[in-house]
């Protein structure tokens, strides 16, 4: 796949073959079972020039690594524990793209889209005689404790992480 997708258009087996064999030794055969493997797959689309076939891929290697991240994230028992974790992976010029592609989705993005606001905490009344003024109860989740030190990443207080 790397190959059809570095050339960015239909390529032959031939081609293919000339070109690994610039690397290894490689037969024709073993080129176009995995070319036709791919086609069964649904990766390439092919179509026939005289004897032979034109193999083109089916999407871009982003879309696909794209797909990949989005299946990976998505079996996740913890989606965000998991983006924690990867972001954690990545490198510093990483991160940098990321950060381009945030904004790259900001800027396209619906109005209904956009992000929100938190909602202010309103102001607490003073509480009736005999009260404590201005208590509020305490958030769901305050209070409990997070990893102990040497816990797993993405571990929480209930032992369950990634």
């Amino acid at each position: 796949m790397t190959r059809v997708w570095e050339w960015n258009r239909p390529v032959t087996v031939r081609e293919v073959l000339e070109d690994l064999q610039k690397e290894r030794s490689i037969a024709y055969t073993t080129v176009m079972t995995v070319l036709d493997n791919l086609h069964q797959k649904g990766w390439v689309r092919r179509e026939a020039e005289g004897r032979a076939y034109r193999y083109e891929a089916v999407s871009t290697r982003a879309a696909y690594a794209a797909a990949l991240m989005n299946e990976a994230w998505s079996a996740s028992d913890n989606p965000a524990a998991a983006l924690v974790a990867f972001f954690g992976m990545m490198s510093p010029e990483q991160r940098h793209a990321l950060r381009d592609a945030v904004r790259m989705v900001q800027v396209d993005a619906p109005a209904e889209d956009a992000e929100q606001p938190a909602p202010q905490p309103e102001e607490t009344a003073p509480a009736e005689e005999g009260g404590a003024q201005g208590a509020q109860a305490a958030p769901e989740g305050a209070g409990e404790a997070g990893p102990a030190e040497g816990d797993e990443p993405g571990a929480s207080a209930t032992g369950k992480g990634r």
